[in-house]
């Protein structure tokens, strides 16, 4: 890449700093960006600057294993996170970490980003998932991606803030401003109420939609065709490990009861069929009525499900 085109990426690279500053997305020195321009150098914003004041020359060049090439300031201690990234996904050109305030909440409460409400989200977004967490900076940190790399284009990380990528560094900025808009949004919707979702049909007809204009999706691959699409299965097998849970934004009322069961912890029935089991052992009640004293718990626990 000649030195004329480097020195425009590294302008555009302040011109997305000076933005995520005016959002509020990076205070003080919060956030880093890089733009890959080789196989093996990676352009990177300095440590302890603030964003909204860069210049071009602030801008150093790094090597894929995070040594610095070049570059009168030294590189962001979280350039392995994005190192990461690159590693997993050849496609991606630019990474854009930051600490937006409204999907940083949902980072810091470890609440699911729910699905199926916006148009815009299901198109450009789709399900976004959650990392486990680990203290910034290390390769440890940097791992957290590397279940969800390739599914998605933006990252919460928990307890700390977003991480978005894509083809140039305004691409992978879009994704984290749609994100936190979408955050707000949800917060709003909660005060006024509650959320209302779309059904599982026009949830569909967006993702046709967005399988049409070259977005990809999980939930449009074979691998999740029997999936609920409005219902965060994509990464829902991390929930646990990551500390994930649905507190406040309740499931989908399209969601099938048995379903809304399932995904809050297993087998209803099941479980309610063990314990009733266990504890009537020993009162000899007959398969019959032992059938119907858990068929009546598991609609009880269904419908308080439901509540939620």
């Amino acid at each position: 890449m000649s030195a004329k085109n480097v020195y425009q990426i590294k302008k555009d690279i302040c011109e997305i700093g000076r933005r995520i500053y005016a959002k509020g997305f990076a205070a003080a020195n919060d956030g880093n960006i890089t733009v890959r321009i080789s196989d093996n150098e990676v352009l990177c914003t300095p440590t302890m600057h603030s964003k909204g004041f860069l210049v071009p020359d602030d801008i150093s060049i790094v090597d894929m294993t995070g040594k610095q090439l070049s570059g009168r300031k030294k590189r962001s201690s979280e350039a392995l996170l994005h190192l990461e990234i690159y590693k997993n996904r050849p496609d991606v050109k630019s990474v854009v970490h930051c600490h937006p305030p409204h999907a940083t909440a949902f980072a810091v409460a470890r609440e699911p980003i729910p699905q199926c409400v916006l148009p815009e989200v299901e198109v450009f977004l789709g399900d976004v998932p959650i990392t486990k967490y680990e203290t910034p900076g290390g390769q440890a940190f940097a791992d957290t991606i590397i279940p969800f790399v390739k599914k998605t284009n933006v990252i919460v990380l928990a307890n700390h803030g977003t991480v978005s990528f894509g083809e140039d560094v305004e691409r992978a900025y879009w994704w984290t401003e749609i994100l936190d808009a979408y955050c707000r949004i949800l917060m709003l919707a909660k005060q006024l109420g509650g959320v209302n979702y779309l059904n599982a049909h026009e949830s569909k007809e967006l993702l046709e939609l967005k399988d049409k204009w070259g977005f990809t999706d999980p939930r449009n691959t074979p691998e999740y065709k029997n999936c609920d699409i409005c219902a965060n299965d994509i990464f829902r097998d991390s929930w646990t490990a990551t500390g994930v849970e649905r507190k406040a934004f309740a499931d989908p009322p399209s969601a099938k009861p048995e379903d809304i069961a399932k995904y809050r912890g297993g087998n209803v029935a099941a479980t309610a069929a063990a314990a009733v089991s266990t504890a009537t052992a020993t009162a000899g009640l007959s398969p019959e009525a032992l059938e119907a004293l858990v068929s009546t718990i598991t609609d009880r626990v269904v419908k308080e499900l439901q509540r939620r």
